[in-house]
């Protein structure tokens, strides 16, 4: 019997984040429907991280490769400082609003 093969490629949301508008808005949208989830929130970094040069980003974060793929991945668990230096260096910047 012959070995079926996908039709279907992986989908990648750092294939479709070409600028920081779209990084911004994806950023949003999984923050609205993560309920918080910080490893959500965390994957969608690492995706518009992934979007772009991330020797640039490294050399910008003063991080290695290495430590921005460990900390971005779905299974890192970055300090709230490297977020915060990540998404600054992605040209994004992190509000807060009242909620109630």
């Amino acid at each position: 019997m012959a070995k079926a093969t996908s039709a279907f490629s992986t989908f990648d949301a750092a294939d479709y984040l070409c600028d920081p508008r779209t990084a911004a808005a994806y950023l949003e949208e999984t923050l609205a429907q993560s309920d918080s989830d910080p490893a959500l929130i965390v994957a969608a970094l690492g995706a518009i991280a992934r979007s772009g040069n991330l020797s640039e980003l490294s050399r910008r974060t003063g991080m290695s490769r290495e430590g921005l793929y460990k900390a971005l991945s779905r299974q890192g668990n970055p300090s709230f400082a490297t977020v915060v230096k990540v998404a600054s260096a992605l040209g994004l910047r992190i509000e807060f609003h009242a909620v109630a």
